[in-house]
């Protein structure tokens, strides 16, 4: 699984004019399915996310998590992060999961983030979303549940 994970002071979601999700302080996650991903995937994922130290603490240093400044969760699908153009300028998602695979696993990622105590907001699984934010720092990290990078 991939993320994106934006450092925000407001978050929103819209499909066709109406607000799916909307946080305000908190983590954006762009969240992606790859196909061999299995639960142990989410779970990694969703325990980094809540424990990351992106936040500032007293003395300036990033050195606090979601759940230390009481922070949400918005949690968006998106296969486009598997998205492969080594090979010319049209993505391939061949290492994309099935969408029918990719969403049990987005849910049971949701599910853990809440499990942890988060609120989490979510978009729409395979509809075409308007997402806002507004990036602090901005602050912006890359994970991989198999730690390509």
């Amino acid at each position: 699984m991939r993320a994106v994970v934006q450092r925000v002071s407001r978050a929103k979601v819209t499909i066709n004019g109406w607000t799916s999700g909307e946080i305000g302080l908190g983590l954006l996650v762009l969240l992606a399915v790859g196909q061999g991903d299995t639960e142990s995937d989410a779970i990694y994922l969703a325990e980094k996310i809540s424990g990351l130290r992106i936040f500032e603490d007293e003395d300036g240093k990033m050195n606090r998590s979601l759940l230390d400044v009481g922070g949400s969760v918005l949690a968006i699908s998106q296969f486009t992060l598997y998205g492969d153009v080594r090979h010319g300028k049209r993505p391939s998602f061949d290492d994309a999961a099935s969408p029918d695979h990719a969403r049990q696993l987005y849910e049971f990622f949701v599910q853990r983030i809440q499990d942890a105590g988060l609120r989490c907001e979510t978009g729409r699984f395979r509809e075409m979303m308007q997402v806002e934010l507004v990036n602090e720092g901005p602050v912006t990290i890359l994970l991989d549940s198999a730690k390509a990078f």
